[in-house]
């Protein structure tokens, strides 16, 4: 899995006009999700996005976690996060997951971090073409791949 996370004041995402999810301070994450994935990396992934400490503490220092602030997270899938660019100029998306293994794993991830946090995250919908906005804080943005746990 990759994600990209992001500190925000706020986020939301819109399909069709109508919006799907939004949140006020907290974490907007872009999910990528391979064939490889396993429930482990699901529940490693999840315990790093709640507990990761990226949110000021009273002193201005990334001290806290989302769970500690009580923020909110926002989830959008998003396959092009495994775009292979080494060849020509239009991506290859060979590694993301197709949406019958993705869709299973996505919806896990939900029940994970829903779970970590102890309340509802907000979503996306799943192949859908969205529209996401966002006011990025800091900037903070961190990229996370659980097959490369740096």
């Amino acid at each position: 899995m990759r994600a990209v996370l992001q500190r925000v004041k706020r986020a939301s995402v819109t399909v069709e006009g109508n919006i799907t999810g939004a949140i006020g301070e907290g974490l907007l994450v872009l999910l990528g999700i391979e064939e490889a994935d396993t429930l482990e990396d699901m529940n490693w992934l999840a315990g790093k996005l709640v507990n990761l400490r990226i949110f000021d503490d009273e002193q201005g220092v990334m001290n806290r976690s989302l769970l500690e602030t009580g923020g909110g997270l926002l989830l959008v899938s998003q396959f092009t996060l495994f775009a292979a660019t080494k060849k020509g100029n239009r991506p290859s998306y060979s590694r993301a997951a197709p949406p019958a293994i993705a869709i299973p794993i996505y919806e896990k991830m939900i029940e994970l971090l829903s779970a970590e946090l102890g309340k509802p995250i907000q979503t996306g919908v799943f192949g859908a073409d969205m529209k996401v906005e966002l006011l990025n804080d800091g900037p903070v943005t961190i990229v996370i791949d659980t097959k490369n746990k740096e």
